[in-house]
């Protein structure tokens, strides 16, 4: 996932350095710590990251 286009969340600065970044890949959105670009990344299928959005909307 080194080649990959990273952005940061928008909301990501509104929470006291809870930064997370997203990259589009071809199976889905990865998802890591942007204070930790070396660090562990999370893979979500487009269904799960639709399903993680719906539910943070509602919180």
């Amino acid at each position: 996932m080194d080649d990959v286009t990273w952005r940061k969340a928008r909301r990501s600065n509104d929470h006291g350095g809870a930064c997370v970044e997203l990259a589009q890949l071809v199976e889905g959105v990865a998802v890591r710590d942007s204070k930790d670009p070396a660090g562990p990344k999370l893979l979500l299928a487009p269904a799960a990251f639709r399903a993680l959005l719906a539910d943070l909307k509602q919180q």
